[in-house]
């Protein structure tokens, strides 16, 4: 989650520091991961769209918008540390496009999980209830709250930013971080209070959804399938915020990193950025995409049959 992270650094270390050769590797590193990460993704949608059965479903909604919601934030990182090599400074009205996608892209993951999390809680300990509390027309509802709450943590940070920067520096380039962007001693105490805010209350519906759901397996003489993979869901849920929480504290670890080995600064920024910006962009096809029986069978025969294709055309 990018809140304070690209404060910090939104690309790895500046191109400067690296050798032409090491700053093709790592750009060559970070698009084919981008690349393969949004071909699943963009395979994930492609199998969703193409049965209906998954509209029907809103768990299957809320996680098409959070794959969504991910390629859009991986898009906006990768093209920030590609610019930052290839231009290093860039306009500052591109930068702000670029960043606010990100900013709200990420403020969106926390609060999908959370919202995922309670549709698995309504499913497992309140079963009669849930086709009337998980309605299609609720879910998409649900989905406008999560951009409407994000947009209003969002865009007073644009608002104040345009309103305290004088004219001549939206037409000015450099280098693009969320500190070189939004400079306003106000926008430091708002980003701090805005995360603890967001992360203690998605916290806190994670805690108790996975709470109630270990206690209904508990009480039950053994768990049924359904319960073990809700409450194995939500865990993976934690463990994907736990990883999103990176971005947030990611400036101290790599100070803390920098300081203990001053000598590889380029080699801690890079696997940084990778371990901070790219690997939490891998869990969210494993936790429905690979996990779900249904929908792993629909996209292995979405896949099979793209193969064929390919194959038959080559062939020709």
């Amino acid at each position: 989650m990018n809140s304070s992270s690209y404060g910090n650094n939104v690309s790895t270390v500046l191109s400067s520091r690296d050798s032409y050769s090491s700053a093709v590797a790592k750009n060559v590193i970070v698009l084919a991961l981008g690349l393969v990460i949004n071909y699943i993704n963009g395979s994930l949608i492609h199998t969703f769209r193409k049965h209906q059965i998954f509209y029907m479903n809103p768990r299957y909604i809320l996680f098409i918008h959070l794959v969504v919601n991910d390629m859009i934030q991986l898009t906006a990182t990768i093209s920030l540390f590609v610019l930052s090599y290839i231009f290093y400074k860039i306009n500052v009205s591109l930068c702000c496009l670029i960043v606010t996608f990100a900013l709200v892209t990420t403020h969106n993951t926390p609060l999908n999980l959370a919202v995922m999390a309670v549709e698995c809680y309504i499913a497992i300990c309140l079963p009669l209830r849930h086709a009337k509390f998980c309605t299609i027309k609720r879910t998409y509802i649900l989905i406008g709250w999560i951009w409407a709450m994000t947009a209003a943590s969002i865009l007073p940070n644009v608002f104040v930013f345009l309103a305290t920067e004088p004219v001549e520096f939206f037409y000015s380039t450099i280098f693009c971080q969320r500190d070189n962007l939004f400079r306003h001693p106000i926008h430091l105490e708002k980003k701090q209070v805005s995360y603890i805010i967001y992360q203690i209350a998605v916290w806190l519906v994670l805690l108790y959804t996975y709470i109630k759901i270990f206690c209904a397996a508990k009480s039950a003489k053994s768990a049924n399938g359904d319960t073990k993979k809700a409450r194995n869901t939500i865990l993976l849920h934690g463990f994907q915020l736990l990883l999103c929480m990176l971005t947030y504290v990611g400036h101290v670890i790599k100070s803390a990193l920098k300081y203990l080995f001053p000598k590889h600064h380029a080699q801690i920024m890079f696997v940084s950025y990778i371990i901070i910006y790219i690997l939490p962009r891998f869990v969210s096809p494993i936790v429905y995409g690979l996990r779900d029986k249904m929908f792993r069978q629909h996209l292995k025969t979405y896949l099979l049959c793209t193969v064929k294709v390919s194959f038959k055309a080559w062939t020709v």
